[in-house]
């Protein structure tokens, strides 16, 4: 079986489903509930790119604007090269995405960032593939 067919059979083990549902409401608030029961707290997590929430962030990979100016605006937003720690994590965004409530090692500073935007940092963990699979669900099928 293929990486991708063990993917997909995995998200549809967390519907119960032959088919992978479309991101709704009630697709998120499934996908939260089993997030919930099965990864393991505190997460280390780091951005995946910069796009999305992490936006701001991306004129500086690409080269434009200063070093200076970069780690001033980091000191206040959070960047997609940090690391966080998963606190909690709710579904308050409803039909959006799960939000997850984080704060950067090792300052501390609390952020709420979308969970299709994380993953975890140790790419052998458990919470590694679930948070990938969640990612893949949200991004394709909405």
């Amino acid at each position: 079986m293929s990486q991708y067919d063990e993917q997909v059979k995995r998200i549809k083990q967390v519907f119960g489903t032959k088919e992978i549902p479309s991101v709704t409401s009630k697709a998120l608030r499934i996908y939260f509930g089993y997030l919930k029961k099965n990864m393991v707290c505190p997460c280390l997590l780091t951005g995946i790119e910069s796009m999305g929430y992490f936006s701001w962030e991306a004129r500086f990979s690409f080269g434009y604007g200063s070093e200076e100016e970069h780690q001033r605006l980091r000191r206040e937003r959070g960047s997609f090269r940090d690391n966080y720690e998963l606190s909690t994590f709710d579904a308050r965004a409803g039909e959006w995405n799960i939000l997850a409530n984080v704060h950067r090692i090792p300052h501390r500073k609390k952020f709420t960032i979308p969970l299709s935007e994380l993953e975890a940092v140790d790419k052998e963990s458990h919470n590694y593939q679930l948070l990938k699979d969640y990612t893949v669900w949200f991004v394709n099928w909405r």
